[in-house]
């Protein structure tokens, strides 16, 4: 190796020995939360089991993590197929994953560029003319002639004091950090599908019983026609009857707006327009609810959800930017060499005597420059700001983890009211047929028994969906198997 490219070799390998004396401070993950529970009082083991469909105890069970498929905790394969088609053609997935492919290339390209030196080559040839008389010797005569010359060129920037790979670190922490937003968005677009699906099956269940609502207090309404005809009841009463109805029927069309939004964002949602004809349509009985619910501890729960993953990376980023200001206040040393040849003709180029060479070595060091000293001032107050963030972010997603638990919990109980209260209308109205057959009970208060079980119906239907929904949340919230090992 000529004496050039030997230095340059063994300044390479300096510049990455440096690196082990790197300034500014090294990274650390921020620790666990010291906390052990989410709530203040205990969660019980087991939600509150109600009769019916949907109503069965769900037990919290401790475990490390959520499984990756986690929807399909809900024994739907209309559900599991609708997802898997939302995150195969969803735009907002696929700019993430773009997103993500640009933040990796440009960590690639910088690593290029900063940890290995740069080498270019170069082939020349000048046709040049001396006159002797414009450079003050008249008696050289008037010549012309050709040069050719080859050469090689390397330089490198001797990262001294780990400036250049602080930058580094930087980027590879968006990388990070784009990573975990792409894995929070899957985690999103699916609760969001199945949260979308929940509600669907909710308002068309809900719509079938209005309409049975409407069927009862039409017949109603022409029952007492008929008796104001007879003269066994007022006009009054036929009025009262016919306002029940209108506000009756004018409740539908709210509902099936509901539920053509719903069916429109599930499209939307999977990737697709609109009016796409093969997005599935759901309703309750497509549900089953999780017998068992996934508790994860609160130091877990911040190592496996997206939202603080990537307020970790930033944190990271911005530890590393603020090495990078450090450094920008130490010396700064690049080296460059040459080795090549030049002769007057093309056969003599890589001759004897030929060779040419060159070794330049430059340190810049800052004397006086205060805004190198601010600069490194507020990169070290944006780490800290974006330490509070991640506090901040840590302590929204315990609180997110505690209300879903609750909400859980505590809709648990009210499905159960609800479905009791069902049971005393059904109860109600199988006395009033009874009475009716004897002629105790007229048909109106059998209708009106009827119409009061369907009302009933509705809250029940509502509280249903409720616990599928609450169910999904804390999936949601637990961080639904996307971290770690997706990325």
């Amino acid at each position: 190796m000529t004496p050039p490219l030997r230095i340059i070799g063994t300044a390479v390998v300096a510049g990455w020995i440096a690196g082990c004396a790197t300034v500014g401070p090294s990274f650390r993950s921020p620790a666990a939360p010291a906390a052990h529970e989410y709530t203040r009082t205990a969660l019980p083991a087991s939600t509150a089991r109600a009769p019916g469909a949907l109503g069965g105890a769900q037990t919290f069970v401790t475990v490390p993590g959520v499984e990756r498929d986690w929807w399909r905790a809900f024994g739907s394969a209309k559900l599991d197929r609708l997802i898997a088609r939302a995150e195969r053609d969803s735009p907002t997935l696929a700019a993430a994953m773009a997103t993500l492919r640009e933040a990796r290339q440009l960590y690639a390209a910088q690593a290029g560029s900063t940890l290995y030196p740069s080498v270019d080559t170069k082939l020349g040839v000048t046709r040049e003319e001396i006159n002797g008389a414009s450079m003050g010797q008249p008696r050289i005569p008037q010549s012309t002639f050709t040069l050719y010359n080859a050469a090689i060129g390397v330089s490198y920037d001797f990262d001294l004091f780990g400036g250049n790979r602080r930058a580094l670190e930087a980027l590879a922490a968006q990388a990070d950090y784009q990573a975990c937003l792409l894995a929070g968005a899957r985690l999103t677009l699916a609760a969001n599908v199945a949260t979308t699906a929940f509600v669907e099956a909710q308002l068309a269940a809900q719509i079938d019983a209005t309409r049975a609502i409407l069927a009862a207090e039409r017949r109603q309404l022409e029952i007492a026609r008929r008796g104001e005809r007879l003269g066994t009841a007022s006009r009054a009463d036929v009025l009262a009857l016919q306002t029940e109805v209108d506000q009756t029927r004018a409740g539908l069309p709210p509902l099936r707006n509901r539920l053509e939004q719903s069916a429109h964002l599930l499209a939307v949602l999977a990737g697709h327009a609109p009016g796409t004809e093969d997005i599935p349509v759901f309703v309750m009985t497509d549900f089953t609810l999780p017998a068992r619910l996934p508790l994860v501890v609160p130091s877990e729960v911040v190592r496996v959800r997206p939202d603080v993953q990537a307020a970790t990376a930033l944190l990271h980023a911005a530890t590393a930017q603020y090495g990078v200001a450090v450094s920008n206040l130490y010396p700064h040393i690049n080296l460059s060499a040459s080795l090549g040849t030049a002769a007057l003709t093309s056969g003599a180029l890589f001759g004897p005597g030929s060779a040419i060479w060159s070794l330049a070595g430059g340190l810049a060091q800052p004397l006086f420059n205060a805004g190198l000293k601010a600069g490194a001032r507020a990169a070290q107050a944006s780490m800290q700001a974006v330490g509070a963030s991640y506090r901040q972010t840590v302590l929204q997603a315990l609180r997110e983890v505690a209300d879903a638990l609750r909400q859980v919990d505590n809709d648990a109980r009210v499905l159960r009211r609800e479905a009791a209260a069902v049971d005393s209308a059904r109860q109600t109205l199988v006395l009033v047929r009874r009475q009716y057959a004897i002629g105790a009970a007229s048909y109106l208060q059998w209708l009106d028994a009827d119409r009061q079980l369907q009302q009933i119906r509705l809250n029940l239907i509502a509280a249903r969906a409720a616990k599928l929904a609450d169910s999904a949340a804390l999936y949601q919230a637990m961080g639904g198997g996307v971290l770690p090992g997706s990325r």
